[in-house]
């Protein structure tokens, strides 16, 4: 009989909902039955024991909130009867022991990425576009008009038939309602047939963003930054970049941030400023001439093997569900530990999310200096959230709450679990750079969209993104694996979904299972060998982190 609730940890006092539950109905929790008091819809919560107002309520057997009214054993717990509660953490002396999961079959196992002369590896061959202010986006999609579809990076817009064949009902005089209801053609995306120019470069990217001008300095500084780490990534073979000249965001600006990722970058990069270039024509002549240039000498690089520690992972969700921390996320987090017990490197962003889980992140830092840096950036976020009348607690979407996690602390402990059970060698300040092999946490806001920017940004080539409800998010220059929660949403969309996890709900698969399935996935979209939903799509998603709060 397939088991229809589940205990994360033996000091919880929830249980979790796998299938809907109806009044009446009576569950086992460690040989006592309960009885089910109200419906409980599949991923919610239901009480173990009653609980009176101001009650503690564990899961993932840490505090993740408190009772507001009092609720019954089998009840279900809300938004109305729960409010957002978490213990209090400190330092403790380094004494965190780690057993890396075995990895003897992949020890020897290589990839086929791109060598970069500072010694890093990428998954992909990118040359970008980059406008150093948003005055600079018009150019941008003016270059991006000549460029795409004649080197043949295009798609076909197949919309546009349907489209047309909408048109045609209507110049035939048909009614709303046969409009409404015709019969469209199928619309399937496909690549266009066109061979490319530059068969060894996988595109060419433009970055637009509405940033560098009109801020403050620390945002110019922190976008120069994050701009620097993607021109300076493994995936980019070089860029153009695109100034006004009177912004805020210099070119120096951008030229020191790039010292700083890579004292001896040596891409071709080639910069522009409208204001001693002159006209329009001018500028984009330039820049295209510039841009083939570029594209001739990025076409010369080659896939080579490359051992898998040379991979930098990002780990991300969007869309969580009520079943993304016990089946998506573990199974990322196994696939985790797999990566640093290889000699790889990720990277656990979204520290909104982290909120719940600092003391177990604190005691797993491999020394007292990158746990006071986690507790100070920590601190200083969630103090700049009260100071914009918001909080951590208010981090969880309509459609989380909506999906059973009620509370930030509850969505966190379950998020946090995509980093797996690896010491934290580093805790980085956005945009710093990613230096250290193993589980490396980087301050983003919990918007998924900003904190996957910000992950590439600081050296992600794949980024591992778990979803519960769905998401189409993408990046332009690292492929973004779509991980599936529960397997009706792999079932509704399969146009987006990678990989499906609610094998672990279904009872078909094992969490390691699970993670060695995604590991053996890296390496094939590492390897060229696989193309994602989110890069078949052209699913560029860029959205740089503006210092101010965003959640």
């Amino acid at each position: 009989m397939k088991q229809t609730v589940l205990k994360i940890h033996s000091s919880d006092s929830v249980l979790v909902a796998l299938i809907d539950l109806e009044p009446g109905e009576r569950v086992q929790d460690e040989g006592n039955s309960i009885l089910v008091t109200e419906a409980i819809p599949a991923k919610h919560k239901l009480a173990i024991h009653a609980f009176a107002p101001g009650d503690s309520i564990t899961m993932y057997g840490v505090l993740v909130g408190k009772a507001k009214h009092a609720i019954p054993a089998g009840g279900r717990l809300t938004t109305f009867n729960v409010q957002h509660a978490t213990n209090s953490y400190d330092l403790h002396a380094a004494s965190y022991q780690w057993t890396p999961p075995a990895v003897d079959q992949w020890k020897n196992q290589t990839f086929m990425g791109y060598h970069r002369s500072d010694g890093s590896v990428g998954t992909a061959n990118y040359w970008l576009v980059i406008p150093l202010v948003f005055c600079e986006n018009r150019n941008i999609q003016v270059l991006e008009e000549a460029l795409v579809n004649d080197l043949g990076y295009g798609r076909k817009k197949t919309y546009q038939r349907q489209a047309q064949e909408l048109k045609a009902l209507v110049q035939a005089g048909r009614s709303v309602e046969e409009v409404l209801q015709a019969d469209l053609q199928s619309a399937e995306q496909s690549v266009s047939g066109q061979l490319k120019l530059f068969p060894n470069v996988d595109g060419v990217k433009f970055l637009m963003h509405d940033g560098g001008c009109g801020g403050t300095r620390q945002d110019a500084q922190a976008l120069c930054g994050m701009l620097a780490g993607y021109i300076t990534h493994p995936n980019v073979a070089g860029a153009t970049v695109l100034s006004l000249g009177c912004q805020n965001a210099q070119v120096a600006m951008l030229q020191e941030e790039i010292q700083k990722r890579n004292p001896h970058f040596d891409k071709p990069l080639f910069v522009l400023e409208q204001q001693t270039v002159g006209t329009e024509e001018s500028l984009i002549s330039q820049a295209l001439r510039q841009t083939f240039a570029g594209l001739m000498q990025a076409n010369s690089a080659v896939r080579q093997p490359a051992p898998l520690s040379k991979l930098v992972i990002g780990l991300e969700c969007g869309g969580s569900d009520g079943f993304s921390g016990i089946s998506a996320n573990p199974a990322v987090g196994h696939a985790s530990d797999l990566m640093v017990a290889l000699g790889g490197t990720v990277i656990l962003s979204e520290f909104p999310e982290l909120c719940g889980v600092e003391q177990e992140l604190c005691d797993r830092a491999v020394d007292a200096e990158t746990a006071t840096r986690f507790r100070e950036l920590m601190n200083i976020y969630a103090q700049r959230a009260k100071e914009a009348g918001s909080g951590f607690d208010m981090n969880p979407s309509p459609g989380n709450i909506r999906d059973g996690l009620i509370t930030d602390a509850m969505k966190s402990a379950g998020a946090s679990k995509k980093g797996g059970s690896s010491p934290v060698v580093a805790v980085l300040d956005y945009p710093e750079p990613v230096r250290k092999p193993g589980l490396n946490l980087l301050c983003t806001p919990g918007n998924d969209v900003e904190s996957t920017t910000a992950e590439v940004a600081s050296g992600a080539t794949i980024v591992l993104f778990t979803t519960g409800l769905g998401t189409p998010t993408g990046n332009p220059i690292a492929p973004v694996i779509k991980i599936s929660s529960n397997t009706a949403l792999a079932n509704r969309m399969p146009d987006i979904i990678d990989i499906n996890t609610g094998t672990v709900i279904d009872g078909d698969e094992t969490i390691q299972q699970a993670g060695e399935r995604i590991l053996e996935h890296i390496i094939r979209v590492a390897n060229g060998d696989l193309e994602i939903a989110a890069v078949r799509h052209g699913q560029d998603d860029f959205i740089p982190w503006k210092r101010g709060v965003s959640l």
